[in-house]
């Protein structure tokens, strides 16, 4: 799939069209065959040449190790991307909420893992019930609160459910998670002594560290956070509990915990498709190289000498790090809002026409994706296959 400007063979010209709707809602922006000029805009692409060589070079690179790839579905949400990441060789899938995991469970895909803490009485009985509906399958869960614990497995031995558990640690992120590996310890030492519980071992994610730009300090964060996860589950070893799994890592991260003797298992989630952000980071020489995978598609809707407007906006793609990216040379974003992109001629500009569309690198992939209903597929740009993105909106 090239990235640049895509045109279509007769401008604004009518041209054969196939029905994409049959009922309010039923809307889907590609069938399988279409040419990438023929999708219906704004929509979410997938370069697969790229999307699969990125999922072989994560695998490639935990060859001859015994850290496990447990990747994160919250990056695409989409039960499709996961059962290959499973075929690929992952041992299941991470969630970041329980509707996501809802989604895969769905799915058929057999171990999920929420890396997260589930709170409120409702949300509890919740997860019990979809642990219980889709066993045999596992479903863990992060904890960090001995009166949340309590309160789960109270609810977890009325509804006659095991539920694997993990204590979540604090390795950084001043977000989430127990800090001191005394109470870490105490923490795994209640949920092993409870019966509803299978007590894994540790979560240990230090997101701040997967954006840190350069290779020394990002491979120092990484560092400092393993050096706390192996403070916490020394602490959980010498009370005589067993801790099987060191789990955390990301994108950004992944290859030095990997080399760390700490993690047991990672979850890079973005490597999948990258994106505008992850490209500011600088590549280590001695990783995987993974490339841009996702686009967003648009069409130009209005035009001027200096300036192009874009039928995605908002509403299309995550601005949190900065718009999407043009592809193409010559061109620079000069503002987002709901509906548009409006975009200005530089010098040497890519020579474009009203109707073309357009490819765009989203600045976060996994916001960007949770706003689109389907993902398309294309392979030399062609559509080969279209994908619910099942776990899309599910916040909850």
């Amino acid at each position: 799939m090239a990235l640049d400007w895509t045109t279509s063979k007769q401008g604004l010209a009518a041209k054969e069209l196939r029905p994409r709707r049959t009922l309010p809602g039923d809307w889907i922006p590609a069938q399988v065959g279409d040419l990438l000029r023929d999708v219906d805009t704004p929509a979410l692409i997938v370069d697969l040449d790229k999307c699969e060589s990125n999922m072989a070079k994560l695998m490639a690179a935990v060859e001859g190790t015994q850290v496990r790839v447990r990747p994160h579905a919250k990056t695409h949400k989409c039960v499709e991307l996961a059962r290959r990441q499973i075929a690929a060789g992952a041992v299941g899938v991470c969630c970041q909420k329980l509707g996501e995991a809802e989604a895969m469970l769905a799915g058929h895909v057999s171990d999920v893992l929420i890396t997260n803490e589930i709170v409120g009485e409702s949300k509890l009985r919740r997860l019990a019930r979809v642990a219980r509906a889709y066993a045999p399958a596992r479903l863990g869960v992060c904890i960090d609160s001995p009166e949340i614990a309590r309160q789960l497995a109270t609810i977890c031995r009325a509804e006659q459910v095991v539920l694997d558990v993990y204590v979540e640690i604090d390795v950084g992120q001043n977000r989430g998670g127990i800090a001191e590996p005394r109470a870490a310890a105490a923490m795994a030492r209640m949920l092993q002594d409870t019966s509803v519980f299978r007590f894994r071992g540790l979560h240990a994610y230090a997101g701040l560290a997967q954006h840190r730009r350069g290779v020394p300090e990002r491979r120092a964060a990484a560092e400092a956070a393993a050096l706390r996860a192996a403070q916490a589950r020394d602490a959980i070893l010498a009370v005589n509990v067993p801790c099987e799994v060191v789990t955390g890592g990301g994108t950004g991260t992944f290859a030095y915990d990997v080399r760390s003797g700490v993690y047991t298992e990672v979850q890079p989630g973005s490597y999948i498709f990258m994106d505008a952000d992850y490209a500011r980071n600088e590549q280590d020489a001695h990783g995987p190289q993974f490339e841009v995978a996702l686009f967003v598609l648009a069409t130009v809707m209005s035009l001027r000498e200096d300036r192009a407007t874009l039928d995605a906006g908002l509403k299309a793609f995550s601005t949190d790090t900065g718009p999407a990216r043009p592809t193409f040379p010559g061109w620079r974003v000069r503002n987002v809002s709901d509906e548009h992109t409006v975009l200005m001629r530089a010098d040497d500009a890519t020579p474009i026409r009203l109707g073309d569309k357009a490819l765009l690198v989203p600045g976060h992939c996994d916001p960007t994706v949770n706003l689109h209903e389907w993902l398309v597929a294309t392979r030399k740009g062609r559509v080969e296959a279209v994908w619910p993105i099942e776990g899309r909106g599910r916040i909850y």
